[in-house]
């Protein structure tokens, strides 16, 4: 029976990865990437000539079954994702959970993740923390902030862009305009920015400036 491999990737700086990233991904028999086009770019840069195929939210329920049978027959498999850590909100926990069900052997290697050096760099405790990922989109929203509203932990989340200056909007209404609030993005990269503040602080300077990239947003727990 082979193996199942989470691989993380860089988050932006090709440089974040682990030699031990590289040799699995020369070695084993078939690469799953989110989008074979962003990870092309990567294993052409370490001059990886694996085969890759698509694996993505769209079609993992299809393709888990089929995953599990090479696997089952012999073959090592690695899983990648755009950036980050497989399965963190990635595709990953399906198959995950699928070669664990099945007696498979899954190795996960440590990595790139996007949230612990905003976590670390925020200035907010990380003792603990409340690991959210992206908020309901409409239904569940309210309840959710409502509920964590009363947290008392370092909160994570994700947020894309364009939906950044509501998403501080909501904070304010649910959490306060005075709760501590660090965003980091582009992490890695070139123009990668740390801003931190009131939760009113924060959202002004954004609407401001409205940002690009991904982004990660570290909320102080209630006191």
């Amino acid at each position: 029976m082979g193996k199942l491999y989470l691989v993380p990737t860089p988050i932006g700086n090709l440089e974040d990865i682990t030699f031990r990233a590289i040799k699995v991904l020369k070695e084993v028999d078939l690469i799953l990437a989110e989008d074979t086009r962003t990870s092309g770019k990567l294993l052409h840069h370490y001059e990886i000539s694996t085969q890759m195929h698509s694996h993505h939210m769209h079609n993992e329920h299809k393709t888990v079954d089929g995953i599990v049978k090479r696997i089952q027959a012999g073959e090592n498999i690695a899983l990648i994702s755009d950036a980050g850590t497989p399965a963190i909100s990635d595709p990953g926990f399906l198959l995950t959970r699928a070669c664990v069900e099945n007696n498979i052997e899954v190795d996960c290697l440590p990595g790139a993740t996007a949230f612990v050096p905003a976590l670390v760099n925020s200035g907010l405790p990380n003792d603990k923390f409340v690991f959210e990922g992206f908020l309901p989109v409409k239904k569940g929203r309210q309840t959710r902030l409502t509920l964590l509203a009363e947290e008392t932990r370092t909160i994570i989340f994700y947020e894309s862009p364009h939906k950044l200056i509501k998403t501080l909007g909501h904070f304010v209404a649910y959490f306060g305009a005075d709760r501590a609030i660090s965003v980091s993005r582009e992490l890695t990269k070139m123009f990668e920015e740390t801003i931190r503040g009131t939760a009113q602080e924060v959202l002004e300077h954004y609407t401001a400036k409205p940002p690009k990239g991904e982004i990660v947003i570290i909320v102080g727990g209630k006191k």
